[in-house]
């Protein structure tokens, strides 16, 4: 009798997981990431600690931004990196909704989970919730209203919507002023969007409504010795060039002289050298040279000399955000004056900042340009004040490009919950019962808002529910007095764009997680040894 050994396909050391049991790894991983950012949800959600070890080993952040806390924990599931890209991805894209989209996707793989258990299979699963997706999005897009061409409304909607974003970040105590200073800068923009016109820089020291919007650009730098400190109608040549040649520099290199007079005569010709550069740089008529590199003190005596204010070391996004707003180029040769575009703005100035010196630049050439200053007690309250703005300033501008806007508060979640319903009572097949799912998983963001806050969640969200039911479509929560509210009177707006971009990114996500039936680890590759002799 011969006996068969199973074929071994994979390599050693390599790991598949199949079936229902790979399926139960990705929900509980993807469920577990859900339930680790739902308690940050709404007005009322909490914050986390985070604390760095390794290479940055003490770092201490403070934060209830859903993006940040997934991107700075170690995920070894699958499924949970999944979500975790979602999250970036919506941040990267709107800024906000980070934390909504992944506790929806971990709603609908828990309510999946219940519907494999009930022998419904994955594919029927996915073809329901197709359906119960486009529902809930043409009930979403019924819902939007649109104020674009009535300045006064838009800019209530705007207002609104900053609030509403606000409301759940460090800056829900001063919501009204970051509004205003938010909707200010995007509306700077002029219709463009583009987030690179508005710099933000945080400076520790004083207190969070100490932070002001400066109608101008502000570099983190100071000027150099014996300079001008003040220079109107400035022309800006802004070069990435070594400046730093000014004495010989004989690492890696050998050089035989017979002298000491030789080596003096070599530090002049590279003297010499330099002093050639920095007078084709002031060929360019510049009353103003940035440099991204260093600048040593021979060249920034000529510069003295010849009345230029000089800056060195300016970081490269800073002087990129420089040439964008001041219309400039940055440059590294100077032989074709002709041909290099300066940058041009009215003033610029050394200020005083705190204790912070930095550099002014007023009146430059793409007027929408401007700098938000950000004050806080600690760097930890800096900087989620600055991760917080950055979220409301990325909202506002998606909705400058889409004015649509729609209610928050849970309402659009139980606006689109109850058009499922709808849907599903009328759907023939075992698709209506996982359409109905994805109504329940809607539902649990309104219900995770409530928990949150510590009101009784069933309580509310079966009120709410009947609301709507009874056509009522501007209800949604009032987490101020714990109860149900019309979240038009209260001002409780989101943006179109976003609460739709969470809904499909969302399904999307889940559908993929519940697609999968197996999954393989590749086996690690090993390190050959080193035989070369001794």
């Amino acid at each position: 009798m011969v006996s068969l050994n199973p074929v071994q396909v994979l390599k050693n050391e390599a790991e598949e997981e199949k079936g229902e049991i790979a399926r139960m790894s990705s929900f509980i991983g993807a469920i577990a990431i859900g339930d680790l950012v739902k308690s940050t949800l709404g007005p009322k959600g909490m914050d986390k600690i985070l604390v760095s070890y390794g290479r940055n080993a003490g770092t201490v952040e403070v934060t209830n931004d859903g993006a940040t806390i997934l991107k700075s924990i170690g995920v070894d599931n699958p499924a949970a990196k999944i979500l975790v890209d979602m999250s970036k991805t919506q941040d990267d894209e709107f800024g906000d909704g980070t934390t909504s989209v992944t506790v929806l996707a971990a709603e609908l793989l828990r309510e999946a989970e219940k519907l494999i258990e009930q022998k419904i299979h994955p594919q029927t699963i996915i073809t329901g919730w197709r359906l119960a997706a486009q529902t809930a999005r043409t009930a979403l897009e019924k819902s939007a209203k649109n104020h674009a061409v009535d300045s006064v409304e838009f800019r209530k909607d705007l207002m609104n919507i900053a609030r509403t974003t606000l409301s759940s970040k460090i800056l829900s105590q001063h919501k009204e002023y970051f509004s205003n200073l938010a909707v200010d800068a995007v509306l700077r923009l002029k219709g463009t969007g583009n987030l690179q016109s508005i710099q933000v820089i945080k400076i520790k020291g004083g207190l969070l409504e100490e932070s002001f919007l400066d109608e101008g650009f502000l570099l983190e730098k100071k000027v150099g010795l014996h300079q001008p400190q003040r220079v109107e109608n400035a022309n800006i040549l802004i070069a990435n060039t070594p400046m730093d040649t000014d004495k010989i520099k004989v690492f890696g290199s050998t050089i035989k002289v017979d002298s000491m007079a030789k080596i003096a005569e070599l530090e002049i010709a590279e003297k010499e050298k330099m002093k050639e550069k920095v007078n084709k740089i002031l060929a360019h008529k510049c009353n103003l040279f940035i440099n991204r590199q260093l600048i040593y003190n021979y060249p920034e005596q000529l510069f003295a000399d010849a009345g230029v204010m000089a800056i060195e070391h300016a970081d490269f996004q800073g002087i990129e955000r420089l040439a964008l707003v001041t219309g400039g180029e940055i440059v590294s040769t100077f032989d074709s004056p002709g041909k290099v575009k300066l940058g041009h703005c009215e003033v610029v100035e050394q200020v005083m900042i705190g204790e912070e010196t930095l550099i002014r630049f007023g009146g430059v050439s793409l007027g929408q340009a401007c700098t938000v200053v950000v004050r806080g007690a600690t760097q930890q309250i800096i900087d989620e004040a600055e991760r917080s703005l950055h979220d409301a300033l990325c909202v506002l501008a998606a909705t400058v490009r889409n004015a649509d806007v729609v209610y928050g508060g849970g309402c659009s979640e139980m606006l689109m919950a109850a058009a499922v319903d709808t849907m599903a009572s009328t759907t023939p097949g075992k698709e209506s019962v996982a359409a109905e799912a994805f109504a329940r998983a809607l539902r649990q963001l309104p219900t995770a808002i409530a928990d949150n806050a510590g009101y009784d969640s069933s309580l509310l969200i079966s009120q709410l529910r009947a609301e709507h039911a009874l056509g009522k479509n501007t209800a949604g929560l009032d987490m101020e007095g714990g109860k149900i509210g019309c979240m038009e009177s209260l001002g409780i707006m989101e943006s179109f764009a976003v609460k739709c971009q969470v809904l499909l990114s969302a399904a999307e996500a889940a559908e993929m997680i519940l697609r999968v039936d197996n999954i393989i680890k590749a086996a690690p590759r090993k390190r050959v040894p080193d035989r070369r002799p001794c």
